[in-house]
């Protein structure tokens, strides 16, 4: 088929030229040879012919030019008559077709004489980079050519995916629109059965049936909820997992010189109980070696801490009572007190049997270990911390303005993460996720948000990272993270001089390190320069609404580039549902209206105050 002509090159600079039309044609879109070609207007593509060369070319800017009047008089101004104007176009050259292949070089440049053509649909296939066999989803059709946008299945999800706008653009409509046109392709079974696909939804907006166009023999929602005393849902985590010094620094933020030295130290000493001792009787050895001491300066107040370490253990307050009397005795100088007591409970520095009888320290040791054995795994750890705390303060000189800010993380932490988690000590357990998984935070206190992202990410990472380096990539995880500016945060990266946030350096192997072992990240965000840059540039490709902050732009400026200078400054300028599509599966960026789904979709739709009311 011959192309539609419609001018000729006038004028070369560097890689802009200007083209004259043939005619005033002002048609948007021209019907030729059977196809609907877009016209030519600012954006839209032009080729031009150079031998068996086709230079690509795009649409900057154009105006028209007086060829007869040159009076500028109003009086005899003629301009814009019929026959005396002709109209010229600016082209910026995107790159060339070549044997069926679009490049991108600085080889061939337009000439003037050039004759220039509408492109074809079957050239715009080969810009937009699909290959005649290649596998392909379709979410929407371009702005300009309303050509459908096929997304290369193999060169777009095995990678790192960033989908940034403000509220409203549409960006959660193309979240859900990837994914479910994902599974609806012919690759629906194989997707299901060899991959996982996990999505933090911090909105629930995803906490809907058939969402993903998929039943609940594939889907599972888990909906964490702090508001109750406990979630219905939970999420199963490996008690190794959980247990790890290292898991447990970067869930509770552990400083590096004091606090994380002494998390290991105490989760080693926690995993070892019952195998050498037991809980009530190494925290009753200790109270009774803190009561030998009690003569000593301030060793009252390790007393003290022994009895609040006692109290937020649950213990009885009747059985503390004889404890209190005799800290407020020695802390408070009460003499005639302390010298009646004082010959009854020690004797050369050592616990009397009265002592034992008045300090009711078999009752004490009976009602902790109770309490110990009733208690979920969690509230053990945090009992046994209470306790380690004490024994660190009195006896390691370790001093309690070091370690009281991270018993100040610890404690809600862990009320909070006893209640939205199931500890399984089963390694073969499957962890009873299936094919897709969301978790639903929008009832989780702001603890839980933090925590929970993290820690699944962390652990179906690690848990990734093994298989694939024992047994090579037999299956492939996808983390979907929507609104991930409230985990990935960068303004957060450092704390002090020495303190680097683990969280966030969790993500950031994640992507560097990720796609090697068969795991993808793909993040949502309406605040990408709330991300950090790291995260940022490690992503390959990117779905771009509309952004109008001049942070947001500046950061896509500054860590996407494949991203031309009239895509970025459509940005600000885009409709709802329009977006730009770049990166490294594809060759050129592409303006692209992503299909709205009327029956499956997120529950992000905009309110209708008139209908409500």
């Amino acid at each position: 088929m011959i192309s539609k002509q419609v001018g000729v090159i006038v004028e070369v600079n560097n890689d802009f030229s200007k083209v004259g039309v043939y005619s005033l044609i002002n048609d948007s879109n021209i019907i030729w040879g059977g196809n609907l070609l877009s016209g030519i207007k600012v954006g839209a593509y032009l080729t031009i012919n150079q031998n068996d060369i086709k230079i690509i070319a795009t649409v900057s800017s154009e105006k028209v030019i007086d060829q007869q009047n040159t009076v500028r008089s109003e009086e005899f101004d003629n301009r814009f008559h019929k026959n005396s104007v002709n109209r010229v176009v600016e082209l910026k050259t995107k790159g060339i077709i070549k044997n069926n292949e679009f490049k991108i070089t600085t080889k061939y440049v337009p000439m003037i004489g050039n004759e220039v053509t509408l492109t074809t649909k079957e050239e715009l296939r080969i810009i937009y980079g699909i290959q005649m066999n290649e596998k392909t989803i379709t979410i929407g059709k371009t702005i300009l050519d309303e050509y459908p946008v096929q997304i290369p299945i193999n060169r777009f999800f095995a990678s790192h995916i960033g989908i940034f706008g403000n509220t409203g653009s549409g960006k959660s409509n193309t979240l859900h629109k990837l994914y479910l046109e994902l599974f609806k392709s012919e690759y629906r079974e194989n997707i299901l059965n060899r991959s996982n696909f996990f999505i933090i939804d911090f909105n629930g907006e995803y906490v809907k049936e058939g969402i993903l166009g998929l039943d609940e023999s594939h889907l599972k929602i888990i909906k964490i909820n702090t508001r109750n005393n406990e979630s219905t849902d939970k999420i199963k985590i490996k008690y190794d997992y959980l247990f790890d010094s290292d898991v447990l620094s970067i869930l509770f933020d552990a400083r590096p010189a004091t606090q994380v030295p002494f998390l290991k130290k105490a989760v080693s000493k926690f995993l070892s109980l019952d195998k050498e001792t037991s809980f009530s009787e190494l925290e009753t050895s200790l109270l009774i070696s803190i009561l030998k001491k009690i003569k000593g300066i301030n060793n009252y107040d390790s007393l003290d801490n022994w009895i609040k370490a006692a109290q937020s253990s649950g213990i009885e307050e009747n059985l503390l009572n004889p404890l209190n009397t005799m800290y407020s005795t020695y802390k408070y100088g009460e003499q005639n007190l302390r010298d009646d007591n004082y010959n009854k409970i020690l004797s050369d520095s050592q616990l009397t049997d009265y002592g034992k009888q008045y300090l009711k320290i078999d009752d004490i040791k009976k009602n902790l270990q109770d309490k110990y054995d009733n208690s979920p795994i969690l509230i053990k750890f945090l009992m046994f911390l209470e306790f380690q705390r004490v024994f660190e303060i009195s006896y390691n000189s370790m001093k309690s303005d070091y370690i009281n800010p991270l018993f100040n993380r610890i404690r809600p932490d862990i009320h909070s993460l006893n209640k939205i988690i199931s500890i399984t000590k089963d390694k073969n357990e499957n962890n009873d996720y299936k094919s897709v998984n969301i978790i639903s935070l929008v009832n989780a206190n702001s603890e839980i948000t933090r925590l929970i992202p993290m820690l699944l990410s962390k652990m179906i990472y690690d848990d990734q990272k093994n298989l694939a380096s024992k047994n090579g990539i037999n299956n492939t995880i996808h983390l979907i993270i929507d609104e991930a500016h409230n985990i990935l945060n960068s303004q957060y990266k450092n704390i002090g001089d020495d303190w680097q946030d683990y969280r966030l350096s969790v993500f950031e192997e994640i992507i560097k390190e990720g796609r090697k072992f068969g795991f993808y990240l793909t993040l949502a965000s309406q605040r990408p320069s709330d991300i950090s840059p790291t995260i940022m540039s490690q992503l390959h490709n990117y779905i771009i609404h509309r952004l109008v902050n001049d942070k947001d732009l500046q950061m896509l400026e500054n860590t996407m580039p494949t991203l031309d200078a009239f895509s970025y400054k459509t940005i600000p300028m885009l409709g709802q549902g329009e977006g730009i599509l770049t990166g490294t599966a594809f060759k050129i960026p592409i303006l692209v209206k992503v299909d709205k789904e009327e029956n499956i979709r997120p529950k992000s739709d905009d309110v209708i105050l008139t209908d409500l009311w």
